[in-house]
């Protein structure tokens, strides 16, 4: 039984696949809202992320993200403090879904999207890690269509985070999607009858 990590860059198309994924009959989750999770009260991140960034409790006790997300991108060691009690607890957590959704009988592959899956260490929480690309002028065009962002914001972005050729070298399968959606979604489809293939 597969257990398949998704990831890729800003506006590569990760939400995109998920959902096709899902039409095509995956169990889908999004480790960002796993993350979340981990630090709302009784999350497992939930007091270490309380005593690194109490400037961000709101007054009700929830991590106020509006505060969080300015704090630390503009202070690097603070960045790091956050990913240091989220991103253990965030792959502890996605291993406890993926064993619940096993123990109710689920026998397909299962699909986690995880932008930060290398960056993050959980390589060992999957069987098989599928890469998304696209160009680079697409991801610009789709990011300012979708988000609102200008070029250099989305330019800033890319060179903030890993590169493709980096993240080619974990991946177990690279998905390219420089095409339309119609070709994607063929792909997808060639894609996930092989995975069910491997999967037994």
């Amino acid at each position: 039984m597969l257990n398949i990590g998704l990831t890729g860059g800003i506006g590569c198309g990760k939400s995109t696949v998920t959902k096709i994924l899902a039409e095509l009959g995956a169990t889908v989750m999004d480790a960002d809202k796993i993350a979340h999770s981990t630090y709302a009260p009784g999350g497992a991140a939930y007091a270490g992320v309380v005593a690194a960034f109490a400037d961000a409790v709101a007054p009700d006790g929830t991590i106020d993200r509006t505060k969080l997300g300015p704090i630390v991108f503009k202070d690097p060691s603070r960045l790091i403090k956050l990913q240091d009690a989220v991103w253990p607890a965030t792959k502890n957590r996605i291993s406890e879904l993926i064993a619940e959704v096993r123990a109710k009988g689920e026998r397909k592959p299962i699909v986690v999207e995880a932008a930060i899956l290398i960056e993050a260490k959980w390589q060992s929480v999957f069987d098989e890690i599928w890469l998304i690309t696209a160009p680079r002028e697409a991801v610009i065009e789709r990011v300012e269509r979708e988000r609102g962002l200008k070029p250099e914001q989305t330019e800033a972005r890319i060179r903030a985070q890993l590169p493709d050729e980096e993240r080619r070298k974990h991946a177990s399968m690279v998905i390219d999607n420089s095409g339309t959606i119609v070709q994607l979604r063929e792909q997808l489809m060639r894609v996930w009858t092989d995975a069910l293939k491997r999967n037994g």
